[in-house]
This record gives C-alpha cells, structure tokens and sequence, in this order.
C-alpha cells in the first residue's frame, strides 16, 4: 500500500498525487489512465483547470477494466472562486461530480480565500486588470462547505491557499462543523513555508504541497526565474543517491541534508496570482 497521510477524519490519503493544473483535455484522460498503472491512488483537479471531464473518463476507463475500484482512489476537486456565495457552494460541487461522473469527492477544497463576482467568466476583470470580487466571506463559504459534508457529497472538506489568519477565522467560528481537513499550499525547498506547516499541524490540519518541483514549465516563467531541479546544492543530493532532482522514492535523506534543502529557502513564490493582488482576502500579504 503507498504511504499515506491520516486525515483528522480518519480517512488515508495518499501521500503522492497526480495533479492536473494544465493538462491539455485531449492529453489529461490518457495520464490518469497511465498514472493509475502506475500505482497512483491520488489525483488532484479543479473546476478551474477545465478538465475534469476528461480525468473523470481516465478514472471510469480504469475502474470498468476492474485494475482499481472507486474507494481506491482518492479524488479531490476545489470550488473556484465565482461560487463563494453558501448558496452556489453545491452547485459548483455539482458541477465538478458532474463532470467527473463521480457520486462524490473524497476531499473538496476553497481553491482560494477570494471570492469572485459570480458569472460565466472564470476571472471577471475590471478596467485595470483586477479580478472583482464578490461581497462574500469565507465563513460563509464554509458553511456551505459544510453542508456539502453533510449531505454527502464529500467525505472531506479543505482550503486551499489559505494563510495563518485566515485559517484561524475558520477554526475560531461560532458553530463550527467540521475543521478543514487540509490546507493545500505551494511548498518547495524555495518556499518552505515553515512557519505554516508548523501551524497546520499543531492544528490536526494536513498540508498538502502543490508545485514541489518547481513548476519550470509553467507560462509565466521568465528567463532569470530560479530553476529548482538544477539548483547545484539539489543535484549533489541526487547524485549521491543516484538519482534524479525530482525523485522522491525509497529512499531517506540524512538530517544534514533536509536541513540543507530548507536552507535554500527564498521565499520565491512561483504561483502569485498578480490580479488578485487589491483582493480583501488576498492572502500572500502575511507573514504566513
């Protein structure tokens, strides 16, 4: 069985996923298909990333040639930020196991704190390039979260992006029904985030890291840009283990060299969202 994370509801979750961020449709069916060949149990999507239709055909194709049930697998989608309000919550959930074919979501998460004016445009903008955002409040949006929880729809809610006060708000709220099972935010050894998963786990709230590696294809890369998979101090670890910058597998790291890799800390983020900067609840403005 691969190695997992216990969740504060008791469920496992697989401690490697497959994400889908930019996974052309036409390609993305044809990975999860792979992937689940390969052994992988977790797959990472979200209504922003216009796929889901296509992950959900990779994920039945396979369960219909019998090489892996539905409570294998642990699929998790993210509301996007056009339904904040408590009463769009389930339909965006809706949406998403809509077009995965999926009776439910074994983890849904707030994809980010800000909400957005709700409407057909992933991100309305305005004159000057900002996204607009809604009157809402993500403790409003967590209630609604909530009740996807309770009708059954998710087996685990979560947030995304999320910082320190922000996730305190959640956790101090009069009336709360469940704590976010996780928080997914963007951890490599240039952002450690150290401070944050510190905070996470003296809370019983998993961290899940998105862009371990970098990122080095993603659009909005420029040439001066750190790239962290040729970084020399990463490559001399590797080659000690006879192994590439980005492999993870059977295999353990001494103190000294974890402590290393959180020395190239730079607090270099590779995920910004520069349009969302003026946002109320924007939350890279903190410490953590």
């Amino acid at each position: 069985m691969a190695t997992c994370v216990k969740l504060n509801t008791g469920a496992r979750m697989p401690a490697l996923g497959l994400g889908t961020l930019r996974s052309p449709p036409e390609k993305v069916r044809d990975a999860v298909m792979a992937a689940i060949d390969a052994g992988y149990r977790h797959f990472d999507s979200a209504y922003f990333y216009m796929n889901e239709h296509e992950v959900g055909e990779g994920i039945r194709q396979k369960i219909q040639e019998g090489v892996v049930k539905r409570e294998e697998l642990f699929i998790v989608s993210k509301l996007w930020c056009t339904f904040h309000e408590k009463k769009m919550v389930k339909v965006g959930c809706q949406k998403t196991l809509d077009s995965l074919k999926l009776d439910y979501l074994d983890m849904y998460l707030i994809h980010w704190p800000m909400g957005f004016k709700a409407g057909d445009k992933l991100i309305p903008l305005d004159e000057n390039g900002h996204a607009i955002r809604s009157n809402t409040n993500i403790l409003e949006t967590w209630e609604g979260m909530e009740d996807l929880m309770d009708a059954g729809m998710v087996k685990a809610i979560g947030i995304s992006n999320f910082n320190h006060a922000q996730m305190e708000a959640i956790l101090n709220k009069p009336g709360l029904k469940y704590k976010p099972a996780t928080n997914q935010v963007e951890c490599h050894p240039y952002l450690t985030q150290v401070k944050l998963v510190e905070y996470c786990q003296s809370k019983g709230i998993a961290v899940t890291a998105y862009r371990p590696l970098g990122c080095p294809g993603r659009p909005s890369a420029k040439p001066e840009d750190p790239v962290l998979l040729v970084d020399p101090r990463i490559k001399k670890i590797a080659a000690k283990y006879k192994k590439t910058s980005a492999q993870i597998f059977d295999f353990e790291l001494t103190q000294d060299e974890m402590d290393t890799i959180l020395s190239l800390n730079r607090n270099w983020r590779f995920c910004d969202i520069e349009m969302c900067r003026y946002q109320k609840d924007y939350p890279f403005a903190a410490e953590f």
